[in-house]
């Protein structure tokens, strides 16, 4: 078995990876509330963990990925109540487009994808638990986790008690025993979603959610538990704590791992700067295999800095990956400086300096390299068309269709017929013009995205 090496957010060092059981791995990621379109530092994890997916399902013989769908919180009931629409639509209409633009960026689906609303009978037994171990308290209708209750809270996130209450993400509540005690339960009105408890009608809080899903379709113990790095506190700190206290002091999850930050221009994303940046809109420009070479293009734990300028150089990049590799099978094993590079704590930008050079030796007429260059490619998520599907495919809206290029060619060909080259040249210049080069041989004309 191949040693596979991960940076562990929880002991800040990179170390050898061991499953839990022999041959079976399990990871849970944080996956979106789904109250708005996801933008590109939202797509981020879902790439990065996707391909780490990929290559786990080549070294260990099960694997099973959960990410869950946040599909009850604040932010959704206020979308609901600004739009006008009830917050089933909401959720519905999120996460259908959230689906179609991953698909677009290659992310395979995850094994479970758990729904929030769908495990609050758990949400509440876990509650109640902690309310018995003395790890919770009821006050004023919520139900507040006791931060005092766990002797090394804040050890996680590496956080003094006074960066603590900092950072906290919500206001200090006059009814909290403590600063950073953070929600389990609370209470919902009438024009509120929520569920009957011991407490009264009322809905989870948000980190109480991932704690009971991964429990429930995980175990108690994992591991590896993924996400952005923005959610090491308070989000995974809290999990992690109300967690290892419901289960009587057992581990939550072995291995934690954390993808770095995106930017836009060296700004963070903001509507306000106008960088704010959807995939769904990044895909009515871009191809998602582009994308999510960008978003590869950096380590995985260090900061990004997003650019379309980026973008159109990773298209730029898989055309000439497309016409070196051909029509050829991937090779059976992966080449050996990209498996090396990726159990190297999934270090992508260098299997992809390696698969440039697969592309170089493809280009001058090397099968094999040309198969190696698939193999990596689909451990990584890319080259998955076929090259003339890739150069046939749709680049954005405004670009020209299939069909329209193949109308103008049949306009250039009768240009040419009746000898009128200015018009046939017309025709050829338009369509360079607009990213379509035409090619003449021997078989007649064929063309491709430039």
């Amino acid at each position: 078995m191949p040693e596979l090496k991960i940076h562990n957010t929880a002991t800040r060092t990179k170390e050898i990876f061991a499953p839990l059981r022999p041959d079976e791995v399990a990871l849970y990621v944080c996956g979106p509330t789904v109250y708005d379109l996801a933008h590109i530092g939202n797509a981020r994890p879902v790439v990065v963990f996707d391909s780490f997916v990929r290559l786990l399902r080549r070294l260990y013989g099960s694997v099973t990925y959960v990410r869950n769908i946040t599909d009850i919180d604040d932010k959704i009931m206020d979308r609901a109540q600004k739009t006008g629409q009830t917050i089933a639509q909401v959720t519905a209409n999120t996460t259908q487009v959230f689906h179609d633009d991953m698909a677009a960026l290659g992310a395979l689906p995850p094994d479970h994808e758990p729904r929030a609303t769908d495990y609050v009978d758990g949400m509440v037994v876990m509650t109640e638990r902690l309310i018995d171990k003395g790890n919770a308290y009821v006050a004023d209708g919520h139900v507040l986790f006791d931060t005092t209750s766990m002797d090394d809270y804040g050890v996680f996130s590496r956080r003094s008690q006074d960066e603590l209450i900092a950072g906290a993400r919500v206001d200090v509540a006059p009814y909290k025993q403590n600063a950073t005690d953070f929600v389990l339960w609370k209470p919902s009105s009438d024009l509120q979603p929520g569920w009957d408890s011991p407490w009264g009608r009322g809905r989870p809080g948000w980190h109480l959610e991932c704690s009971v899903m991964s429990e429930a379709l995980l175990g108690e113990t994992f591991d590896i538990h993924g996400g952005g790095i923005d959610l090491v506190f308070p989000h995974h700190q809290n999990e992690l704590a109300q967690s290892v206290c419901a289960h009587d002091g057992a581990p939550f999850a072995k291995y934690w791992m954390h993808n770095g930050h995106i930017t836009v221009g060296g700004e963070k994303m903001s509507k306000s700067l106008g960088n704010f940046l959807t995939v769904h809109e990044l895909l009515d420009e871009f191809p998602g295999e582009a994308l999510r070479l960008t978003l590869l293009s950096a380590q995985y734990r260090q900061p990004m800095d997003f650019t379309k300028e980026l973008v159109a150089g990773s298209r730029r990049i898989l055309d000439k990956w497309y016409r070196a590799m051909g029509d050829v099978e991937a090779a059976p094993g992966l080449p050996e400086a990209v498996e090396a590079a990726l159990l190297d704590d999934l270090n992508t930008p260098k299997a992809i300096t390696e698969m440039h050079r697969l592309a170089d030796r493809a280009g001058a007429g090397d099968g094999t390299a040309a198969s190696q260059l698939k193999a990596a490619g689909e451990i990584l998520g890319l080259l998955q068309a076929t090259p003339e599907a890739w150069f046939r495919g749709q680049g954005g809206a405004d670009d020209l269709s299939a069909a329209d290029i193949e109308d103008l060619i049949e306009q250039r060909r009768q240009a040419r017929r009746d000898r009128d080259f200015a018009a046939s040249d017309r025709i050829r210049d338009d369509l360079a013009a607009r990213g379509v080069v035409l090619e003449d041989g021997a078989g007649g004309t064929t063309w491709r995205r430039s």
